[in-house]
C-alpha cells in the first residue's frame, strides 16, 4: 500500500474516532498532557470509542498479519499497548499518536524534543518512528529515531531526541514500528521540549570570514595530474592520475597516483600499475578502494577511433599504499559508475568498451567473494547508461539515476529513472529540466539520507556547447510517484571568457560543478565553467536543504573546471584540486576552504568513543566536552568528474543523559541501504552548527549475520512504490551501443589528444576562421598541428599543416 493510501486510511480512522468522541460519552476523563509531558493519554489509561485508546490510532502497511491489543500487562496503571506481527513478508505496524488537532502535540520549528517510553519486545525489529504535520503539505513521514533492543521480559526505558523541527511543521506524531515477527509492548510515553541552546558566540574571525568563509591556496602543489580523489579512512587522500590525460605519459607507460596527508601537508607518489585515467572507484566495506577500468587507449589522430576502456580492475590498500589486481570485469568501462549496495556489493554501469563503443553490460562486484561476477550471474537490461551516470542507492535497495552524467545528451526518455536490480526494470521519472543540458551537472543525496531527497545542480552539453545553466532540481523519493521539481537557481559569480573576469549575466550558470556535504547539514557547491573545457566560473555558495535556499560565500580563487574535484576533509574543511582546460594545461594548485562554521567559536570535541566497530540498529555512546545538537556519519568522498553517488550524510538521533548532557548515546540506523557498510566520519555538531573534528568509525552488519539476514532486520519504508513513468524490462541481448569517436566534444583533427578544440564553438563565436582562431588564441591554445588532410573547422586555410597560422588569417573568408 502506498504512503498516500496509508495516510488517507489513517486520517479516516482518526476522523471517525474524533467524531465518535464528540457524540458519545467517555467512561473516564481523558488522561491529559502535563505541563512537562506533551503527550495526551501517555499511559493508554483513557479508552477510546473503538478498540484503540483515546488519542492513539493504528497504522502500517505491507503484507503481514498483526494484532493491536490494549493489554493489562502494564508498567504503571492498568493499560499498555501491544503490537504484534505473527507473519510478515514486508511492511510494518505501529500504534501512533492520533494525527489530529486534539491529540498530536504542538511543536515549534527550530526546537528539539526529548521523547521517551518504556517497552518490552520479543523482536529485534522495532523502532521509534516519527511523523510531522506540514502546514501546507499535511501529514508525512519524518524519520526513524531509534531501534529498540530486544527485551522480552523486562520493562526498559528508551529515550531519544528529535532533530530540529523543520520550518512549516506545527505538530508531530510518533510511536513504535514493528517490522519483524514478534511483539512490542509500550507504556508511559513522554515528550518534553529541549531547553534553548546558548546564544551564538561572537565572530572569532573577520566579518568576511564569519559570513563567507575563507579560501587558502596551499604553497605545495599537487605533484600529479589527478582527476580522481578518494578520502581514506586514515584521513589521507588518494589522488589518482594514471596518465593524467597526457598521451606522452601514456606512450611512456608513466602512470601516477599520490597520497596526500592533510595533517602533514605532504604528498607521497605511489606506483600505479595501469592507466587509471577516467576509471571508476568506490571504498569497499573494509576501507580498501576498488578501482575499475580506465584508459586502454587515446583517440586516434584522425579522430576515427575514440577513447578505449580496459577490463582491468584493482584494489588500493590504504595501509600498504599499494595496488593489487583483481579478476577482470566482463567488459571495458572507460567512465563507469560505481555504487556500493547495502550488502557491500558494488554495481557498475556505462562507459566505453575496448573498441570505443558504449558498454551495455552491468557489472557486479561480490563483497563476499571479492571478485567481479561473471555476466550470467548479473541481472542485465542491456541498457546503455552513458558515461559516469549518477546512480544513487535508495532506502529500499533500488538505484535512482539522477540525470547527471558526462558528455553530451542524456539517455532517452525523461532523463532520470529508478532502476530495480532485483526486478530488472527501469522506470522513467519526470520533471528534470532541460534533460539534455545536464552534462557534468552534480547530484547529491541531501542531508540527512533518511529524508531521501536528491539535488541536481547545473550542467551543459559539450556537443552543442551552449552556455551552462543555473538550473537546480529537487526530488523527494519518499513520494509514491516521485518527480523532480524546480529548485532555486544557482547564484551567479564571475566568469573569465579569455580576457579577465566579468560578472555573469542573463541565465549564465556552470557545468563541472562540485557538490560537497558539510557536517552542519548543508551542501557546498563550488567551481565550474561556462563552456566545454573553457571559461571558468568563480562562484561558491552553500545550499540549505531545510529552507531550499543558496547563500553565496567566498569563491575559490583558482579555476576549477574539467577534471577538478572538491571533497570534505575530516577536520571539516573542503579541499579542491585540478582543472584541465581545452589548451591541455593542468592546474596543480590546491585550495582549502574553511566554511563559516569554523569562525563561530570553539569547536566541540568528541572526548571518548567507546567503540569504533558499529553495527546496524546499534546504540553507541560518546562523550563530548559540551552539549551538542546533533551527530552524523558522513561517507568519505570518492569523486571524479562532478560525480560521487555514494556521498551521504546519515543522521544519528541522540539520546542525551538528562543529568550529564556531555554523555550521549547515538542511535544507528537499522537500514544498510541508508548507510552502506564501510568507514565513516563521525561528527558531533553544537547548536550553532559548529562541528567537531571527525572520528572514524566502521559500520557493518554483525559478523554472525549473512547479508540477507542483515537486510531482514532493516526498517524499509514503502517510498516511491507507485511511480507512474514508463517501465521497461530487459532489452534483447546485444554487444554494445554505437558511440561517436567525438564523444568528448573535441575535434581530434587539431593538436594532441590532451588538447580539446571544441567540435562546436560557443554561440557568440562567428563561424569564420578569424573568429575561431581569435577565440583559440584568447584561450591560450598555442600552436596546433593539423592531423591528417581533413580540416572540418577550416582553421588551416593555407594547408601548411598548422592551424591558425599567419597564412590562415590572410586567406580567411
Amino acid at each position: 500500500m502506498n504512503p498516500a493510501t496509508v495516510l488517507a486510511r489513517r486520517r479516516a480512522a482518526a476522523l471517525l474516532a474524533v467524531g465518535a468522541l464528540t457524540t458519545g460519552l467517555l467512561l473516564t476523563a481523558p488522561q491529559p498532557a502535563s505541563a512537562a509531558n506533551l503527550i495526551t493519554n501517555p499511559g493508554f489509561e483513557t479508552p477510546g470509542t473503538g478498540d484503540m485508546p483515546y488519542c492513539w490510532e493504528k497504522s502500517g502497511w505491507g503484507d503481514n498479519d498483526f494484532t493491536f491489543t490494549t493489554t493489562s500487562d502494564a508498567r504503571t496503571g492498568d493499560s499498555a499497548m501491544k503490537v504484534e506481527l505473527t507473519r510478515r513478508t514486508d511492511g510494518d505496524r505501529k500504534a501512533l499518536i492520533t494525527e489530529s488537532a486534539d491529540c498530536a502535540p504542538v511543536v515549534t520549528p527550530g526546537k528539539q524534543y526529548d521523547l521517551g517510553l518504556w517497552y518490552k519486545t520479543t523482536t529485534p525489529d522495532a523502532s521509534i518512528t516519527l511523523f510531522r504535520h506540514d502546514s501546507t503539505a499535511g501529514w508525512q513521514y519524518w524519520t526513524d529515531l531509534k531501534t529498540l533492543d530486544m527485551q522480552p521480559a523486562t520493562w526498559t526505558e528508551a529515550t531519544v531526541r528529535t532533530p530540529e523541527v523543520p520550518e512549516g511543521t506545527d505538530r508531530i506524531s510518533w510511536g513504535v514500528s514493528v517490522y519483524g515477527t514478534g511483539a512490542a509492548t509500550t507504556d508511559d510515553y513522554t515528550m518534553e521540549q529541549v531547553a534553548d541552546p546558548v546564544p551564538e558566540p561572537d565572530c572569532t574571525g573577520s566579518p568576511a570570514d564569519c559570513a563567507d568563509g575563507e579560501w587558502e591556496v596551499l604553497a605545495t602543489e599537487n605533484p600529479v595530474r589527478s582527476m580522481h580523489s578518494v578520502v581514506l579512512h586514515n584521513g589521507k587522500v588518494l589522488l589518482i592520475a594514471g596518465s593524467g590525460n597526457d598521451p606522452e605519459l601514456f606512450e611512456a607507460g608513466t602512470f601516477t597516483s599520490a597520497v596526500y596527508d592533510p595533517e602533514q601537508g605532504t604528498y607521497k607518489v605511489v606506483p600505479t600499475p595501469d592507466d587509471m585515467f577516467c576509471a571508476g572507484h568506490v571504498q569497499l566495506q573494509d576501507g580498501r578502494v576498488l578501482v575499475m577500468s580506465g584508459n586502454k587507449g587515446y583517440p586516434s589522430d584522425d579522430g576515427t577511433i575514440g577513447y578505449q576502456g580496459y577490463k582491468d580492475s584493482y584494489i588500493f590498500d590504504p595501509e600498504t599504499e599499494t595496488y593489487t589486481k583483481t579478476n577482470d570485469m566482463n567488459d571495458g568501462h572507460w567512465y563507469p559508475s560505481a555504487t556500493i549496495l547495502g550488502n557491500g556489493d558494488v554495481l557498475s554501469f556505462g562507459g566505453l568498451r575496448e573498441d570505443s563503443t558504449g558498454s551495455v553490460t552491468a557489472e557486479r562486484w561480490s563483497d563476499a567473494e571479492e571478485k567481479w561476477l561473471p555476466t550470467w550471474q548479473v541481472n542485465q537490461t542491456w541498457s546503455y547508461w552513458g558515461l559516469y551516470p549518477s546512480m544513487i542507492l535508495m532506502q529500499d535497495g533500488r538505484l535512482f539515476y539522477s540525470g547527471s552524467h558526462v558528455f553530451g545528451n542524456n539517455i532517452p526518455g525523461t532523463g532520470s529513472a529508478i532502476y530495480d536490480y532485483d526486478a530488472n526494470t527501469i522506470t522513467q521519472v519526470p520533471g528534470l529540466q532541460n534533460k539534455d543540458e545536464r552534462d557534468q551537472s552534480a547530484s547529491v543525496l541531501l542531508p540527512p539520507a533518511q529524508d531521501q531527497k536528491v539535488l541536481t545542480l547545473g550542467g551543459g552539453n559539450i556537443d552543442s556547447n551552449p552556455e551552462a545553466n543555473r538550473l537546480t532540481d529537487i526530488i523527494d523519493l519518499k513520494q509514491p510517484d516521485p518527480a523532480y521539481v524546480a529548485g532555486p537557481p544557482i547564484p551567479q559569480g564571475t566568469v573569465d571568457l579569455g580576457n579577465g573576469r566579468v560578472p555573469q549575466t542573463g541565465d549564465q550558470g556552470k557545468m563541472y560543478v562540485s557538490a560537497v556535504l558539510l557536517p552542519d547539514g548543508t551542501v557546498l557547491e563550488t567551481g565550474g565553467a561556462l563552456h566545454n573545457r573553457a571559461d571558468p566560473v568563480y562562484e561558491t555558495s552553500i545550499f540549505d536543504p531545510a529552507t531550499e535556499t543558496f547563500d553565496p560565500v567566498a569563491a575559490d580563487p583558482e579555476a576549477r573546471g574539467y577534471h577538478s574535484s572538491a571533497f570534505l576533509l575530516p577536520d571539516g574543511r573542503v579541499m579542491t584540486t585540478g582543472d584541465n582546460p581545452g589548451d591541455g594545461s593542468w592546474n596543480h594548485n590546491v585550495s582549502i576552504y574553511s566554511p563559516p562554521y569554523l569562525f563561530k567559536g570553539e569547536r566541540p570535541v568528541i572526548t571518548s568513543l567507546i567503540d569504533t566497530e558499529w553495527t546496524y540498529g546499534d546504540t553507541q555512546r560518546i562523550t563530548v566536552d559540551r552539549p551538542i545538537a546533533k551527530a552524523e556519519l558522513i561517507r568519505p568522498a570518492a569523486v571524479t568528474h562532478s560525480s560521487d553517488p555514494n556521498q551521504r550524510f546519515v543522521d544519528l538521533p541522540l539520546s542525551v543523559d538528562g543529568d550529564d548532557p556531555t554523555t550521549v548515546d547515538l542511535n544507528v540506523t537499522s537500514n544498510p541501504n541508508l548507510a552502506p557498510p564501510g568507514w565513516y566520519m563521525l561528527f558531533a555538531v553544537d547548536a550553532n552548527g559548529v562541528p567537531s573534528v571527525a572520528k572514524w568509525v566502521h559500520l557493518q552488519g554483525p559478523p554472525a549475520l549473512t547479508a540477507q539476514d542483515a537486510h531482514a532486520h532493516a526498517h524499509v519504508h514503502d517510498f516511491a512504490d507507485a511511480p507512474q513513468g514508463k517501465v521497461t524490462g530487459p532489452r534483447t541481448k546485444r554487444a554494445a551501443e554505437p558511440v561517436a569517436p567525438t564523444v568528448s566534444g573535441c575535434d581530434r583533427h587539431y593538436g594532441s589528444a590532451n588538447v580539446c578544440v571544441p567540435t562546436t564553438f560557443p554561440a557568440d563565436v562567428e563561424p569564420t576562421t578569424a573568429a575561431r582562431c581569435d577565440w583559440l588564441k584568447e584561450h591560450d591554445y598555442g600552436r596546433l598541428k593539423v592531423n591528417g588532410k581533413d580540416d572540418p573547422l577550416k582553421l588551416d586555410r593555407d594547408r601548411d599543416g598548422i592551424a591558425c597560422g599567419k597564412g590562415d588569417y590572410r586567406q580567411r573568408r
